[in-house]
């Protein structure tokens, strides 16, 4: 297993470009959302208790995000189906990203070595990047606990 290489982006920098198909195989380019505020968030797996927690908080929390001139998104190392099945199953109304080769997790320092009872594996770190409309990382949630944290982002995003 590789470990995590290379520098993880910082607040400040420019977002890494984001190129994956969605939850229902359309192809995505995260530059295509530039002029907004993007909320991107990591999550390990989908339909897992506190990835689910977290999507329905984001999930209850979208009016308020799409007031301020703000697209949810989410990235998983899940494949369409998958995604498709949780975006469903929970009324997600944002687009989740399947990056099942880790190519985004790994440009955004969130593909880490883990350890899983006593084992260890690589896997996303649930994190989550604020964007500005510049495109640039405004802020960075790192080891995101999903209770609570919708309403941390939005409280982070008036302060921009």
């Amino acid at each position: 297993m590789a470990r995590q290489t290379g520098k993880a982006p910082q607040e400040g920098d420019p977002a890494p470009e984001i190129e994956l198909l969605t939850d229902a195989g359309a192809p995505f380019r995260l530059s295509s959302l530039r002029g907004k505020n993007v909320v991107l968030y990591f999550y390990p797996r989908a339909s897992t208790p506190g990835c689910t927690t977290e999507a329905c908080e984001f999930r209850d929390a979208a009016p308020k995000f799409g007031s301020a001139d703000t697209v949810i998104v989410g990235v998983s190392p899940d494949a369409p189906g998958a995604q498709a099945k949780f975006k469903t199953k929970y009324g997600l109304p944002f687009s989740l990203l399947c990056d099942v080769e880790h190519k985004a997790a790994a440009a955004y320092g969130v593909w880490k070595e883990k350890n899983m009872y006593g084992k260890k594996v690589m896997g996303i770190e649930r994190t989550t990047f604020l964007i500005g409309k510049d495109g640039r990382i405004r802020k960075i949630f790192a080891k995101v606990k999903p209770q609570g944290h919708a309403v941390q982002v939005l409280a982070e995003l008036s302060a921009l």
